[in-house]
């Protein structure tokens, strides 16, 4: 790809006119391969490390990242062997290629992240960074306060301790109710089977926040793009320097 002045390829990624980008520039707040960028530098947008206040700008329009609701029978993978629903089904089948960040059951629903950027998704999957995953659970008993000391203890698993960030009861009535529990791991059935060994069978579980992103208002099998804000949060969430490509605004 040609070089181009770094303001252009800084309003192309999102951060406004090509004046105001140079404004950016001008106030020291931008950066390239780690040197304060001047007015008239150039970058090649494939290769460069271009940051502005301290957050890498993606500058690549084949990086990606994507919300989506993932219903309830469709299995986390882009291919499943068994001719299950996947996610092909549900993203555009002309878009950029992009891969699950993470795992959602099947019979689970709720928020999950796509994309192709490989070195963001493996440091919010991985467990050292502590990235939280916020769940609402629809339970076959009637949650206490009890449950959820219990919860925010550990609970022993054949796998080892499961143990909640945090834990609240949002609804108890006879013999239902519905929780809602943030974890930091995500091993397999990992909060179905925690709140089963206290007593709270799962009816229903919809994952409602991953790091700084929200479910929000989408439906069922619907997607959306993460704005910018919404990747450089993320990259924060991961403890860590931001990745070397973060995301422009949907181009919409």
């Amino acid at each position: 790809m040609p070089l181009e002045r770094v303001q252009r390829s800084l309003a192309r990624a999102g951060f406004g006119s090509r004046r105001a980008c140079e404004e950016l520039i001008v106030q020291g707040r931008v950066t390239i391969d780690g040197t304060v960028a001047t007015l008239g530098d150039k970058v090649d947008p494939e290769t460069a490390v271009v940051a502005v206040d301290r957050l890498t700008v993606n500058l690549d329009p084949n990086v990606r990242y994507y919300a989506l609701h993932k219903p309830v029978g469709v299995v986390t993978t882009m291919h499943d062997p068994q001719g299950r629903p996947d996610m092909r089904t549900l993203m555009p089948p002309d878009g950029p290629r992009v891969f699950p960040v993470g795992r959602l059951d099947r019979d689970s629903e709720g928020l999950l992240l796509l994309t192709n950027d490989g070195d963001l998704a493996n440091r919010l999957m991985h467990p050292r960074h502590g990235v939280e995953k916020e769940y609402l659970a629809e339970v076959g008993a009637a949650p206490t306060a009890k449950h959820m000391a219990k919860v925010r203890a550990g609970v022993p698993l054949d796998d080892g301790l499961a143990k909640a960030e945090r834990a609240r009861v949002v609804a108890a009535s006879g013999d239902r109710g519905a929780v809602r529990v943030v974890m930091t791991e995500g091993r397999k059935r990992e909060v179905r089977r925690m709140l089963a060994e206290v007593g709270l069978p799962v009816t229903r579980l919809i994952r409602m926040r991953v790091g700084s992103v929200r479910l929000g208002q989408l439906a069922p099998g619907q997607w959306r793009e993460l704005t910018r804000e919404e990747v450089q949060a993320l990259a924060q969430d991961a403890d860590g320097p931001p990745p070397r490509k973060a995301s422009r605004p949907p181009s919409r």
